[in-house]
């Protein structure tokens, strides 16, 4: 199966170019070559020595991979090219993850996996030539892994504002403490980006300090990783639960001013849950292909599956969900690419509604494919844990509705009202 992309009439060429060079490469190096690029994530050896001989033939594929994607000139995209990426505006960008997506980890392909493109992203605009020099230029090359550390077990996660690790001056040192989870990439990173509260004696922040981003290599002295946390049932994850103990870092380390930590984290998550929805709709797009296909071939007492009204149903609803999540997630990262002045409605809105259809779409299409739907034959039972996870990553549901009505209510009580062709 190959994902079906033509130019899109109206759209900006050098954007239809992008997604037509971005599905050559998925459809003739990565698609056909899914079960040797990921076997090991699976499990399925049977012996250490076929692990072995899986790990580096994965290896190799991945970097003969890789070294297309470079030579297409759509390496980490999201970069500027002085920083060795391919310098996309955003709404390339946004066209580009959909048709990303529809392989499995295809992303982490053309070096724009999470968390690394985020922190990535965030050193481009508020690190130091030296930062750079040291941190985004060898995690733009794939030379190391980068992790992002904000979440609290004790402190909800839908409100950054409570973060309680601090970091306390020392000298030219900062002196953190504090206990997270879920911080991503947590087993493989050489660098942490750690979102504390910082105190400064002259109190010009307020009691409670201000929120700063700082980079803590994983290796310093006090940084405890306490396990991967599992998931879904599975042992474990790279999602990691840390414990920062009297962890020692030069105040060079500050990425940005001490108290921009918040603005940072905001405009990271921002733009992400545009990439995020872009990503389930790629991930969308291949169930519903993958629901047709089943519908047209497999034969039921007497009958193809595509003749039942049921199945019908599900290709119908499932095509509606799909357009709509795609029209909404596309119309968002518009408004993001124009500085429209209501994107964090539309941002919101689709953070709400994409997961949500994302998950009925797979949940079709496992439905239609049966027992296979559930095995590791297909990628529909990862795609369903990915939805589940998506309504919580980056904020609740709940939270992003509370938003959209409050933005909404505003512009009815200033006496604008609301503007449904914008």
């Amino acid at each position: 199966m190959a994902i079906n992309v033509t130019p899109i009439a109206g759209l900006d060429p050098a954007i239809n170019e992008v997604r037509l060079r971005t599905a050559e490469l998925v459809n003739t190096e990565i698609l056909p070559n899914e079960d040797v690029l990921w076997r090991t994530r699976r499990g399925e050896e049977r012996s250490q020595d076929e692990r072995d001989v899986n790990r580096r033939r994965s290896l190799e594929m991945r970097e003969s991979v890789k070294a297309k994607v470079f030579e297409a000139g759509l390496w980490a995209p999201h970069l500027p090219r002085e920083y060795g990426g391919a310098g996309l505006d955003f709404l390339s960008l946004a066209y580009m993850y959909e048709i990303l997506a529809y392989a499995v980890g295809a992303s982490s392909l053309f070096g724009i996996a999470a968390p690394n493109s985020g922190n990535a992203t965030i050193l481009v605009k508020y690190g130091t030539e030296e930062q750079k020099r040291r941190w985004l230029l060898p995690l733009t090359a794939g030379e190391i892994e980068s992790g992002f550390s904000m979440t609290e077990p004790e402190n909800a996660g839908s409100d950054p504002r409570s973060i309680r690790t601090e970091a306390v001056r020392d000298g030219d040192h900062w002196v953190i403490n504090g206990h997270k989870w879920f911080t991503s990439n947590g087993v493989d990173a050489n660098f942490f980006i750690v979102m504390c509260r910082t105190n400064d004696p002259t109190g010009e922040f307020g009691p409670l300090g201000q929120m700063t981003q700082i980079i803590v290599p994983s290796d310093t002295a006090g940084v405890n990783i306490v396990r991967g946390i599992g998931i879904f049932g599975r042992e474990r994850s790279d999602h990691c639960e840390i414990l920062y103990e009297n962890v020692r870092v030069p105040v060079a380390n500050t990425l940005g001013r001490v108290g921009q930590g918040h603005e940072a984290a905001q405009e990271r998550l921002g733009a992400g849950r545009v990439f995020h929805c872009m990503n389930a709709v790629g991930q969308m797009w291949r169930a519903f292909d993958l629901m047709v296909e089943r519908a047209r071939t497999r034969q039921v007492h007497g009958g193809l599956l595509r003749d039942q009204q049921f199945i019908q149903g599900f290709i119908a609803e499932s095509y509606l969900d799909l357009q709509s999540a795609r029209l909404m997630t596309i119309n968002a990262a518009q408004k993001v690419a124009g500085g429209d002045a209501d994107v964090r409605t539309a941002i919101s809105a689709i953070k709400v509604f994409v997961p949500a259809a994302f998950h009925r779409v797979v949940d079709r299409a496992i439905q239609v494919w049966g027992g296979a739907g559930v095995s590791n034959d297909l990628p529909l039972s990862q795609m369903y844990q990915a939805a589940r996870v998506l309504r919580l990553a980056d904020g609740p549901d709940e939270v992003h509705k509370i938003l959209i009505a409050k933005n909404v209510l505003r512009r009815f009580d200033d006496g604008v009202g609301w503007n449904f062709g914008s």
